[in-house]
């Protein structure tokens, strides 16, 4: 019988190897993880979650759990709604991060908690809304996270999920690819002198599922009216479902 494997970058491993290993990229890029996103995408990572929280539109006292959330950049955004926000990152170092960012910026009413996407220690029913963003490709089983995602929300509650993809914008993506397969690991040893992490997340990217079949899997979930919308012609897409 052939051991189940699952993808770290462009190798296939076995899925306890792969969280010990993402474990330890995200405690290797913590402290330079913000830093390097503004230098991957020209800035425009700000944008893309902004457009990511106007769309989901968080409500005054409304409960959102922003998974793989760390640094807290997605839950900020939606702090300012009044929202009640739990950030949820199974990676302490990343946790560290934005807890340290919050009391920079004075901000005291979000809950901070290590979980893993797969197992989440809440009940049932307990958000009305859950996000993801630039996080699910580093989950090791994709459809338990989704499963667990769809288990957390409150029936109405809604899915959001922004993530990389595939551009179809034909010339386009053969210049981003050649730009982050030779670039991006260079820019990643120059600012934060870990090569090999960065690497990886270009691979991650390149091995995660196209738009219609991510969709697929979030409705295998469970989730209804599932929507997905391209920005830069699929460079990064944005997912939507609802527990209805």
């Amino acid at each position: 019988m052939t051991e189940k494997t699952v993808s770290f970058g462009y190798e296939d491993v076995p899925p306890e190897e792969k969280t010990r290993r993402v474990g330890e990229v995200f405690a290797s890029v913590a402290q330079r993880y913000d830093v390097m996103n503004d230098l991957m995408s020209g800035g425009m990572h700000r944008l893309w979650k902004d457009d990511f929280v106007r769309a989901l539109k968080p409500q005054p006292g409304e409960r959102i759990l922003d998974m793989a959330g760390g640094t807290g950049d997605i839950a900020f955004r939606i702090e300012k709604s009044g929202a009640s926000v739990t950030v949820a990152d199974i990676n302490p170092n990343m946790l560290e991060v934005g807890i340290e960012r919050a009391a920079k910026k004075g901000v005291t009413s979000m809950v901070w908690r290590e979980e893993n996407a797969e197992t989440l220690s809440f009940p049932d029913r307990s958000f009305e809304g859950y996000t993801i963003a630039f996080g699910i490709r580093n989950v090791t089983d994709i459809p338990a996270a989704l499963r667990e995602a769809h288990r957390v929300l409150t029936f109405g509650g809604r899915f959001f999920c922004l993530e990389f993809s595939t551009t179809t914008w034909p010339g386009f993506g053969d210049v981003y690819d050649a730009y982050s397969e030779k670039l991006v690991p260079l820019i990643g040893k120059a600012v934060a002198n870990d090569e090999a992490s960065y690497r990886y997340l270009i691979e991650s990217i390149r091995r995660f599922p196209p738009m219609p079949e991510f969709a697929r899997m979030i409705e295998t979930a469970g989730f209804k009216n599932v929507k997905y919308r391209p920005i830069l012609g699929g460079l990064v897409a944005m997912h939507s479902g609802w527990k209805i």
